[in-house]
């Protein structure tokens, strides 16, 4: 999934030929699953109209302040307080605005502050991030004019998405043509990326169950969904962290490509495959239900139904969170604890025990927490026993506020 996915986009066109190119533009954030509302200077109409883009993006196309001629159409008694296209509500909608093509005009005018048409105002009354795409014949991309206007837009703090060399519309050949669409959202993508808190760190997640096996055909396990686990990695992801997520078997998918997803059935396959990763990652979060024995011998073959009694002996399997522990070097290392009874003295023992840094503890006590539900309700406990309790949340909440003790860490 992209990381504009739910975003809310203000995409600026400009009066230039590379208008043509905005219809793709508008696919390309709506396949991302962004939200996208157009906004036309009058002379970027000549180039690309708005009925084509209103079709692409879901929403009217604006270009005005005032829609005066549907004012005209509607009778005397009628409101007509709708048809003011608001530019304030506009900028403040958007997550992030986007002008391209950007002419030398507009960047001329957003540089200098001109405001004489709604593009401009939304630009001028928008809070969020604003990236532009300069397309404009070589020899005015490289005028000292354009060249101000550029520099003063990105001390604004506007984000420049540089244009590209080629065959340009006056028939010459050079650095001016606008940025082709896909390079356009892949440029904005990675940039946004690199702003996300998480950038740059590697996260290790443990997720789900672990099957022991007895026979060929059963196993030990236990009712773990991984819905957790799932729900942290995709937030870990969220804030730009390079995601390793370690899931026993569970029918959970990730939200985004970008995690790297390693499927494992035993704690054993789940402790070799953690230490594989281990040295290289800066977070480790062991959310998975790990069991705790396995049966001693396996059988080759399917058991039989024979005996009135059946009898398994079981040893430990590895305790892969100990393990963790003992060889934490810089590693953040956030444990879980399921309890049923003195749930925060044997959380803050397993603290002790594992050399955690933090543990999530949840209690089988607590109505809509445990295995196989949508919620949780948790007990942050960190390494000096401060102890933090929780409200009852979805999963997905809980794992926004596990990400967030995370991204306090690396303040």
């Amino acid at each position: 999934m992209s990381v504009l996915n739910g975003k809310k986009v203000v995409l600026g066109i400009s009066g230039g030929i590379a208008a043509y190119k905005t219809a793709s533009l508008v696919r390309l954030f709506i396949k991302a699953g962004a939200q996208v509302q157009v906004i036309m200077t009058p002379a970027s109409k000549d180039f690309v109209t708005p009925l084509t883009l209103s079709v692409l993006s879901k929403n009217p196309v604006y270009s005005t302040f005032y829609d005066k001629e549907v004012a005209d159409s509607l009778a005397p008694s009628e409101e007509a307080k709708e048809l003011w296209n608001n530019h304030v509500e506009l900028g403040l909608w958007a997550d992030i605005m986007l002008i391209a093509p950007a002419t030398a005009n507009t960047l001329s005018k957003m540089a200098n502050g001109t405001c004489d048409n709604l593009l401009l105002a939304v630009y001028l009354s928008a809070k969020c991030p604003v990236y532009f795409a300069p397309a404009m014949d070589l020899d005015m991309y490289k005028h000292p004019s354009t060249l101000n206007s550029f520099q003063k837009l990105l001390e604004f703090g506007n984000i420049m998405i540089p244009a590209e060399s080629g065959e340009l519309a006056s028939g010459l050949s050079g650095e001016g043509r606008m940025a082709e669409p896909e390079n356009i959202i892949a440029f904005m993508e990675a940039h946004m990326r690199q702003q996300l808190p998480l950038c740059g760190k590697s996260i290790l997640i443990t997720a789900g169950p672990t099957y022991e096996a007895i026979d060929p055909v059963r196993f030990i396990g236990n009712h773990s969904s991984g819905k957790m686990g799932f729900n942290i990695a995709n937030r870990a992801a969220e804030l730009g962290a390079n995601v390793f997520l370690v899931t026993g078997p569970t029918h959970c998918k990730p939200l985004y490509t970008s995690i790297q997803v390693f499927p494992v059935v035993s704690a054993k396959q789940m402790y070799e495959k953690c230490f594989e990763w281990y040295d290289k990652m800066d977070v480790v979060i062991a959310a998975a239900a790990v069991a705790d024995y396995r049966p001693k011998e396996v059988a080759s073959q399917k058991i039989k139904k024979a005996a009135e009694n059946f009898v398994i002996e079981l040893e430990k399997t590895q305790d892969i969170l100990a393990a963790l522990g003992a060889e934490k070097q810089h590693q953040l290392l956030i444990g879980f604890a399921l309890e049923t009874e003195n749930e925060i003295e044997n959380a803050k023992a397993k603290i002790q025990k594992k050399n955690l840094d933090v543990i999530v503890l949840n209690s089988l006590q607590d109505e809509g927490a445990g295995f196989g539900k949508s919620t949780n309700k948790i007990t942050f406990i960190d390494k000096n026993f401060t102890v933090e309790p929780m409200e009852l949340k979805s999963k997905t909440a809980v794992a926004v506020d596990i990400m967030d003790k995370v991204c306090a860490y690396f303040k």
